[in-house]
Order: C-alpha cells, then structure tokens, then sequence
C-alpha cells in the first residue's frame, strides 16, 4: 500500500524535473555559449564572407556566366581559376573542389563544396564513421572524411606543390562548408604532416576556414590545431553541435526537430566531464568564431557580433531548439551575415584604408595574442585531464609544434 502511495509522488517529481529540463532548454539560446568569448577584430575575420563567396562559386558550372551569384556577385575573377574537379573526376571519393590562385591577397585557395542531397557518394563520407573507428595524430577522427581528405591529397600534392613553388610567398588556405568543412579540416591537418611533400617548412603558411563543420575530430586535435583552423559557426546551426551518428540524423530527415529534442535530453543527462573525457568523442575543429545576430524566441534581431576563443569545455557541446537550427547551417546566410558583421566592425574601427606599415603591426599583435590563447588553451586541456592534451611546451615555439605531433602522423585504422 505505501509503494502504491508513492508512485503519484514519484510521477509528480518526474513531471516537475522534465518541465524544468524543457523551461531551461527553451530559454537556452546559442548565445549563452559564447557570451564571455572576446569579440573578433577585421584583420582575422576579412576573410570569412570572401572564402563563403568562393565556396558559392564551386556550385557554378561557368564562372564567367554564373547562375546563383549572391548579390554584388562572387569577387572573383574567374581567370584565375586554376583546377576545377566534378563529381565525375572525383569519382565520388569528395565532393567537388576548386583551386583559386587569389593575387590580390597572395592566397591559393582551396575551396570545397558542402554536401549535395541528391548525390549518395557524399552520404557514403559523411556516413563513414564509428565510434573510435579511425585514430590520426594521436587522436580520434572521422573516418569517411579522413579517407576523403588523403585522396585529395594524394590526387592535388603536385599540383600544390608547383603552386607553392611558384608563389613563394603566398598562403595556402583550405575553406569547405559541411561535408567540405570537415573534409578540408583534416586535409590540413594531413598537409601539414606531410609538409615536406609540398616544399612548405613554415606551419604558419597554412590556413583553413571551415564554415559550419560537421564534429570531425577529438578534442585533444581540436585544441592542438587551433592555430591552423578556423570553425565559422552562425547563431543556431545544428550540424557542429550534433554528437549523435550522423547516419542517424540522415535517416530521421523528416523528423529532426524530434531527434533534436531527444539528442538535448541525453546531453542534459551526461556530466560534462565525462564527456571531456571520452577520448573518442569528436569535436568541431580548431578555433571557433560565432556569429549571433538573433535575440532570444525570435523576439528580434540585433547588428550581427562575433565572438571567437579556442575553448576547451563549454565547445558548443548542447543542441539549442530554435526554428532557425537547420537555417542556419546554409551557406548563403551564413556569407550573408558574416559580410554584415564585417561590415559592422570596420564602420565601427574606422578601417577602411589602413596604411600597410599599420596593418602589418595589426598582423603581428593579433598573431601574438592568437598564440598566448592557444597556449593557454593547451594548458586547460592539460588541466582538465584531457586523454593525449600536451602541454605547450612538448612542442617548442608555437610555429614549430611538430616535435611531438609529427610523430604520430599516420593514420590507424582500427575496426
């Protein structure tokens, strides 16, 4: 009689503890995660809109009558297209991609588009991947993506190389959105252990920027690659917050919102530190840059900020159940408002024609700052205990980390 007597006691305590798990995840907003982040200056995020164009573009068939071009176009000039690749010439082992030999920002890009829904090939990488399936540097990555990332290598190494040999002084960025995003991840993370292969000495000459990434990596790579990576994430996306199987999330298309509540409430359900711990949970890469423009329940929009840091805990580790979730993971808004936060912070630093002598000093004091926070970030990781985290110094200077991280360059494959 007494258990009979508690059970309405207990429902009643189960009723009140998930009404309180949905009234704190309603008023949760992707905001809360960055919200003690620094701000992001115009020297390090002039980049962004101009690389999101120039992903837009690998969509076109003929660049000097493009199709889709967002308003203002894509700024480029297409005669400077150097290397197109089809579905066809990749055969389906990576979506397409493009190199763009950018000589007004002595760059050579290499873009790479997202997922195409009506291709299988591109589920078939993004697909790819168990649990703890495929170990690299010392950590944990995708495996689909990382079989997709060392073909592409394998096919464009000389191509790069010339390049490379050619312009001396340019940087090689690598710039992907989603199933790209990833994919160009960890290509530089596979360049810049082989950079022997394409006549590159400096780590500093490589760059990536990937634009709403899919979780690609552990969290011990996450941090250690932070001064060559750049995660671009707008307000609510979903795809970098997402730790469930992709296969699953694929095969519940037309339920999402439904798997989405369901994927809030296990995270809710795990302690913190025992996901930090997991050695095999992977992460979105590198530094974080994040665009918030919306208030919260779509109350109103304010001018679009971005915030950027190179967290250990706290790395977008919780679903936000916003209408704006899957909206937000599109590549043209995302180039939409990164050029309005642009455009905000340079009216706002009156930079619109720095001398270059300026502007070099700018360069030099962001790349300082860039590298005490990774260090710092590295000892946090060290801190907290995180599996295969060094601290900075197994490295030596930051621009020379590979005294420890070359060594585990490999790939092992274990299933």
């Amino acid at each position: 009689m007494s258990i009979a007597c508690c059970c309405p006691v207990l429902e009643c305590v189960y009723c009140l503890a998930c009404a309180r798990w949905a009234w704190q995840k309603c008023l949760y907003t992707a905001g809360h995660e960055s919200e003690h982040w620094g701000l992001a200056t115009v020297e390090e995020f002039e980049p962004v809109p101009r690389l999101c164009r120039l992903i837009l573009a690998v969509y076109e068939d003929d660049l000097h009558n493009p199709l889709w071009a967002p308003p203002g176009g894509y700024g480029i000039n297409p005669d400077w297209v150097f290397l197109r690749r089809n579905d066809q010439e990749t055969e389906g082992r990576a979506p397409p991609y493009m190199i763009y030999l950018d000589h007004e920002n002595a760059d050579i890009v290499f873009a790479v588009r997202g997922l195409n829904l009506a291709k299988e090939s591109d589920y078939a990488v993004l697909l790819d991947n168990k649990l703890g399936q495929t170990k690299f540097d010392g950590g944990y990555v995708h495996n689909g993506l990382l079989k997709a990332a060392e073909w592409v290598f394998d096919a464009e190494c000389e191509v790069l190389r010339e390049l490379l040999k050619k312009n001396p002084s340019y940087t090689l960025t690598f710039a992907g959105h989603s199933l790209g995003a990833g994919l160009v991840a960890l290509l530089v993370m596979v360049a810049v252990q082989n950079r022997s292969k394409l006549g590159i000495t400096e780590r500093n000459r490589f760059r990536c920027y990937a634009i709403a990434p899919a979780r690609c990596m552990s969290l011990n790579l996450a941090v250690r690659y932070a001064d060559v990576i750049n995660s671009v994430v707008l307000q609510d996306d979903f795809l970098p917050r997402t730790t469930t199987a992709l296969e699953d999330v694929f095969k519940s298309l037309f339920c999402l919102p439904c798997l989405l509540c369901l994927m809030c409430l296990k995270d809710t359900c795990t302690m913190e530190e025992k996901m930090l711990k997991d050695p095999r949970r992977l992460y979105a890469p590198g530094r974080l840059y994040h665009i918030v423009e919306r208030r919260p329940c779509r109350i109103g929009r304010f001018p679009p900020v971005v915030r950027t840091a190179v967290p250990v805990d706290g790395r977008f580790e919780h679903i936000v159940l916003s209408c704006n979730a899957t909206s937000d993971h599109a590549i043209i808004w995302i180039e939409r408002e990164s050029q309005r936060a642009l455009d905000l912070m340079v009216e706002k630093d009156g930079v619109t024609r720095v001398p270059a002598k300026q502007k070099m000093v700018r360069h030099v004091s962001l790349a300082r700052e860039h590298s005490e926070e990774h260090k710092a970030a590295l000892q946090r990781a060290v801190a907290l205990d995180i599996p295969q985290a060094y601290s900075p110094s197994t490295y030596g200077t930051f621009h020379e980390m590979e005294g420890a991280g070359s060594s585990g360059g490999s790939s092992e494959r274990g299933f």
